[in-house]
């Protein structure tokens, strides 16, 4: 394939239509990325498996992390149509991105990542990659390895942040195994919210809850609470986790 690093040039000079709402518009590379730091992450197509369930939605978590942090935008880039980028945004909720729709490959050919995926039905794709650009000048590039499949190792929203800022304080992943009604349950998502925690709510109904909450935590009463992939346990243990943090 011999993909190509493009750090230290210019990104192409691209228009992209777009629709919003029942109006055709246009995005364009300068308005994109002129004056600005921007994060662009690509990926073979809107919808498959890997671009859902990892690529997409991590970014997406830790944009405010990378706002936070100098970039001013995150691109999407896939060689999809604006009516597929759509609807995508909508199944995935990408509030926090831009997404751009590649349609024709221009954008994508020109950054030397236009791959062949006719074997599986797809055509002219973009190879996953991600790279970090600043006032239209790419600083640096993770280039997915050139191996068979869909490879998934360096373009991920982590190792850009990592890049960006080593020290960056990332979200914390909380999850609250519950059931409905249950006043201990309300009790640890209440402590959560006024610490500021984004958490999950998972509420087991009484033919599931003992035998999930007694295989991932050892205990068979709601609520668990997890923090970072660490038991915290129940209302009153995550109150004590809460006052000792």
């Amino acid at each position: 394939m011999m993909l190509q690093n493009r750090e230290g040039q210019r990104v192409p000079d691209v228009s992209f239509p777009i629709r919003v709402g029942n109006d055709w518009q246009t995005l364009t590379s300068a308005g994109l990325f002129n004056g600005k730091t921007v994060v662009v992450f690509s990926l073979p197509g809107a919808f498959t498996p890997t671009c859902s369930s990892t690529h997409l939605p991590r970014y997406n978590e830790l944009a405010p992390t990378f706002f936070a942090n100098g970039v001013d935008s995150i691109l999407c880039v896939s060689v999809n149509d604006t009516f597929v980028m759509n609807e995508w945004a909508k199944d995935q909720e990408a509030q926090n991105l831009t997404m751009v729709p590649d349609g024709n490959g221009e954008f994508t050919a020109g950054m030397g990542m236009l791959v062949d995926k006719q074997d599986i039905g797809f055509g002219q794709r973009s190879w996953r990659y991600a790279m970090l650009v600043k006032d239209g000048v790419i600083e640096k590039m993770f280039i997915e390895p050139e191996e068979p499949g869909d490879p998934f190792k360096v373009s991920d929203a982590d190792t850009m942040l990592d890049y960006v800022n080593p020290a960056a304080k990332k979200p914390d992943q909380v999850v609250v195994f519950s059931k409905v009604g249950c006043p201990h349950c309300a009790r640890a998502k209440q402590l959560l919210s006024e610490r500021g925690y984004a958490y999950v709510d998972l509420p087991l109904d009484n033919t599931v809850r003992g035998k999930v909450l007694g295989a991932v935590s050892g205990v068979m009463t709601a609520p668990q609470v997890f923090i970072n992939g660490a038991l915290i346990g129940s209302a009153d243990q995550l109150e004590s986790y809460l006052a000792a943090a």
